[in-house]
């Protein structure tokens, strides 16, 4: 179980300092090194950032992490690699129909860059602002288009087809949060204007319904915060068949960054939601995001950081993990310090909106573990930021001990601007910018 101290962001500042002066090496290594022609970097092998072809779905946490390093630093560099890079390689993603991963690439890039504009922290341009607007409304669309209906709503499919709802898709509803909130929709058969802010919703839904469990004797295996990655349905009538895992170790276990995925997605639209409205309330979005983080707490050891599923065989020979801090070392499971950096935002997030101190002081323990030795990538020549990173272990694609992904690191920077943000006072970071 997960130590509950008593951290503070200030406490915390000068580790945050250094994540972000260790993170501008890394940037500048990946674009001195990186070649586009060899797809988008994925994780590092060596300490040198790999491509794994299977979806482009980390382009976005490669220039979206410049821009986050100019947030935290102000340095003017990486706000030209970030903005540079998304004008000049990020158009096809805009319009990828065959992908759940719209909010990841384009939010993070075309998002982060509008953000900083809404706030005031790079100079209004019209014709700037016009660019990214238009790109954000037409990711979310497309993203919407994806769309399978179910006995009781729908779902934006994954990238499996339509009988397919991944739990990741759950941080994909930004893409269709932003593109709503600049007046958007999609436009379909007969002309029928279809609301992005339903889709997402519905999805949400979905996701809390079937993706979740609370304990309540669904199955045999119904432990209150257990998460199935992948939820399957029958495309003809829409009925919900059964759980399975794509990432984890079997549909009954919790695979940790599918875990991750939720609570930092249900922790955000309960943000988001609390400033529109919801039908009905949100009594059940906040359910599953107690139950959830409930569950990362009960089932991750002291100093944070989970191993990568929580039902994963080798965890027999380590004894009670739970109460011994994470072995990233281990022969036996590796740790996933990705899903760590994913979970830390949720908990943080939850935390501060329910100002319950359990979740939050959760949050802050991550984040001291990640931000400190042996997670922080210290070492010069090595260009990820956080170590000891899983991708697909069942496909043997794993970053494992001593090796970072680019997802892991974005969320580490993500994470780290959030606090330093309320070290400093600032604009309280959210997806959709500034309050209107």
């Amino acid at each position: 179980m997960i130590r509950i101290a008593d951290l503070t962001p200030a406490g915390l500042e000068p580790k945050l300092r250094r994540m972000f002066e260790l993170s501008a090496g890394k940037i500048r290594s990946i674009e001195k090194s990186w070649d586009p022609a060899q797809g988008a970097p994925v994780f590092t092998a060596g300490g040198r950032y790999t491509s794994r072809g299977w979806t482009e779905w980390t382009q976005g946490f490669q220039f979206g992490s410049a821009i986050l390093q100019f947030d935290a630093t102000g340095e003017r560099e990486f706000l030209e690699i970030g903005r540079e890079r998304t004008m000049a390689i990020m158009a096809p993603h805009l319009t990828h129909t065959g992908v759940h991963d719209h909010g990841f690439n384009n939010v993070s890039t075309y998002g982060n860059l509008l953000r900083l504009m809404m706030e005031g922290r790079i100079p209004e341009n019209r014709q700037e602002r016009a660019c990214y607007e238009l790109a954000l409304k037409c990711s979310g669309a497309v993203q919407a288009m994806r769309w399978s209906r179910t006995a009781d709503g729908g779902y934006i499919y994954s990238f499996n087809g339509p009988h397919s709802l991944f739990v990741d898709t759950i941080r994909t509803l930004r893409a269709l949060l932003v593109s709503h909130q600049l007046g958007h929709v999609l436009m379909g058969e007969n002309d029928r204007k279809i609301s992005l802010l339903e889709r997402a919703l519905e999805h949400a839904e979905a996701t809390a319904r079937y993706a979740v469990y609370y304990g309540e004797g669904r199955d045999a295996y119904d432990v209150r915060g257990r998460v199935a990655h992948e939820s399957v349905f029958n495309p003809n009538d829409g009925n919900y068949r059964c759980p399975n895992s794509q990432q984890g170790y079997s549909p009954f276990s919790t695979w940790t960054r599918g875990l991750a995925w939720v609570m930092c997605g249900f922790a955000e639209l309960l943000e988001f939601f609390d400033g529109v409205g919801a039908p009905g309330g949100l009594d059940w979005m906040e359910k599953a995001a107690r139950a959830t983080c409930d569950f990362y707490i009960e089932n991750t050891p002291p100093d944070g950081i989970p191993y990568w599923d929580t039902g994963a065989p080798g965890l027999a020979q380590l004894g009670d993990w739970r109460s011994a801090c994470a072995d990233p070392w281990s022969a036996c499971e590796p740790v996933d310090s990705s899903a760590a950096a994913i979970a830390a935002q949720g908990l943080l997030r939850l935390g501060k909106r329910l100002g319950e101190g359990r979740y939050w002081q959760a949050g802050l323990t991550v984040a001291d573990t990640l931000f400190g030795e042996p997670y922080l990538s210290v070492d010069a020549g090595h260009q990820g930021l956080i170590l000891h990173s899983v991708y697909h272990r069942p496909n043997g694609w794993c970053a494992g001990a001593g090796e970072s992904s680019m997802w892991g690191d974005y969320h580490a920077r993500e994470v780290g601007l959030y606090l330093l943000r309320l070290v400093e006072g600032g604009p309280y970071l959210r997806f959709w910018g500034v309050e209107s």
